[in-house]
């Protein structure tokens, strides 16, 4: 995501103008090719790390296969069959000129592997068996990973109908960048609501609420960090530092799930 992300903010979307291939008859950046070099290479550059995720993604696979945690199956074999499709939707997303719900999509792909490889990791130290939970807590942490998605949605949106396109003539949403900030904006406050009124909750575990003030900080900082790029003009440092943040966050609420969800478990090996 975050090499994804200097594609995006160095203009190289289109370093690469084709797919499979680089250049027409050749997978791999060429001489003097109309792109330019450096922005060649940045986006080939992230093409490679394909290989080493789906080497990866192959190795977890076995690992687990031989592990015989059945529990794990579906999450590494998701991971491995994620990627694939991931390398595919940012094949669409060049041949589509950087259609920015070709790129939004592209992203919101990545959100979703995290949350898978977070999950592999979690089931992987702490497997157990299903137990009945208190629904209180049951509905936060379900409501709050929602709207925790909701922002970054809306994040895509607005990155989407802002300036940093990925190619000077890649289409933007027709949007105006104040409408889509405000909607995001709103979003973050409402999460951070519920962040509070999920910790305050009588129900919740001690793990949860430790979880949840590391995640209410950081979305603070987070946020801090948006509204100032947005007042100066979203610089590419400071969007990059979002980018970096935004993967905190959802890892953040994610894990604030996951957490309610091992407090169902039973160890069991």
């Amino acid at each position: 995501m975050v090499t994804g992300g200097a594609v995006r903010l160095t203009s190289s979307g289109l370093g690469c103008p084709t797919w499979p291939e680089c250049v027409p008859g050749s997978y791999t950046p060429v001489p003097n090719q109309a792109e330019g070099q450096l922005h060649a290479w940045i986006e080939f550059g992230n093409r490679l790390l394909t290989f080493i995720l789906v080497l990866s993604a192959l190795i977890t696979l076995i690992a687990v296969l031989k592990s015989g945690r059945r529990d794990l199956r579906i999450l590494a074999l998701g991971q491995f069959l994620g990627i694939f499709a991931q390398g595919i939707l940012g094949g669409v997303t060049v041949l589509t000129n950087l259609n920015p719900f070709a790129v939004a999509s592209h992203y919101l792909l990545s959100t979703i592997l995290i949350a898978a490889s977070v999950s592999l990791y979690t089931r992987r130290h702490i497997p157990g068996i299903k137990k009945s939970s208190h629904r209180q807590s049951d509905l936060f942490s379900r409501w709050h990973v929602v709207v925790a998605f909701i922002v970054v949605v809306l994040g895509t949106i607005l990155t989407g109908a802002g300036p940093h396109a990925g190619d000077i003539d890649a289409p933007r949403i027709d949007l105006r960048i104040q409408t889509a900030a405000l909607m995001h904006g709103l979003a973050v406050i409402f999460l951070l609501l519920l962040t509070v009124a999920f910790y305050r909750a009588d129900k919740t575990g001690h793990e949860t609420k430790e979880l949840l003030v590391k995640f209410f900080l950081i979305s603070i900082a987070q946020g801090g960090i948006g509204f100032i790029q947005y007042l100066q003009g979203v610089p590419e440092l400071l969007v990059a530092i979002h980018l970096v943040g935004a993967v905190l966050v959802w890892i953040g609420a994610w894990r604030i799930w996951l957490s309610v969800q091992r407090q169902e478990m039973d160890t069991a090996r």
